[in-house]
């Protein structure tokens, strides 16, 4: 009898795939500053979401960095949302 991972509401890393972190990261931070924040050869030359995926998923302490990153990432949104002048949350 197999049994079901337990449900993870509150882990912001639950039900994203690789892809979707690399991209939000690229898209927040842009290459340069990821390639800068992560130092590893797919952010830094000639970067794509392809060849960070492949290094990635090879990569375990470099996948680690990014989740870290992308959870730091949220934080800091989040953060920022809340420290805006005039916001009613």
């Amino acid at each position: 009898m197999s049994e079901l991972p337990p449900a993870q509401p509150r882990n912001p890393l639950h039900g994203l795939t690789l892809e979707a972190i690399v991209t939000a990261l690229a898209d927040h931070y842009g290459w340069e500053d990821l390639g800068q924040r992560i130092p590893v050869r797919c952010f830094t030359h000639d970067p794509s979401v392809g060849s960070s995926l492949k290094f990635l998923r090879k990569t375990p302490w470099a996948r680690e960095k990014v989740e870290g990153l992308y959870l730091f990432m949220l934080r800091d949104i989040r953060r920022n949302r809340l420290a805006e002048p005039g916001d009613s949350h």
